[in-house]
């Protein structure tokens, strides 16, 4: 369970990295709270947070519910850090063109999509 700790943390401090580039772009462009929106460069970063955490709110619990109840511990940590990655090259490719994020959010949905696949399973058959 360290490891998918260690997986835990990380997602949450990328999100916070996340939060504070949505900060400097603010500070950058003038944009005063609360305004959501102004120049592009700040639209994307809060895009880039805001589609983090949607993310986030998926991707947790069933990273969780993974490595409790999955046969093979390692698998829900593996899965956490493929989502991690997808989140970087997501970010990388939105804050530059927005029609370019598509290879880190699909790799994030697999990532995803294997917890919570792995995690139902695992839950399913020990009812």
């Amino acid at each position: 369970m360290e490891f998918t700790a260690l997986v835990t943390l990380l997602l949450v401090l990328q999100y916070f990295a996340f939060a504070m580039l949505v900060g400097r772009e603010r500070v950058r462009h003038g944009i005063e709270a609360p305004a959501c929106s102004g120049h592009p460069d700040f639209d994307r970063a809060y895009r880039v947070q805001m589609n983090t955490l949607e993310q986030l709110v998926i991707v947790l619990p069933a990273l969780w519910i993974t490595a409790y109840w999955f046969s093979v511990p390692i698998v829900a940590p593996l899965l956490g850090l493929g989502f991690f990655l997808g989140r970087i090259l997501y970010r990388n490719a939105y804050v530059k063109d927005p029609a370019k994020r598509g290879p880190g959010m699909g790799l994030g949905m697999l990532c995803q999509l294997g917890l919570l696949g792995c995690g139902t399973w695992a839950v399913i058959t020990r009812l």
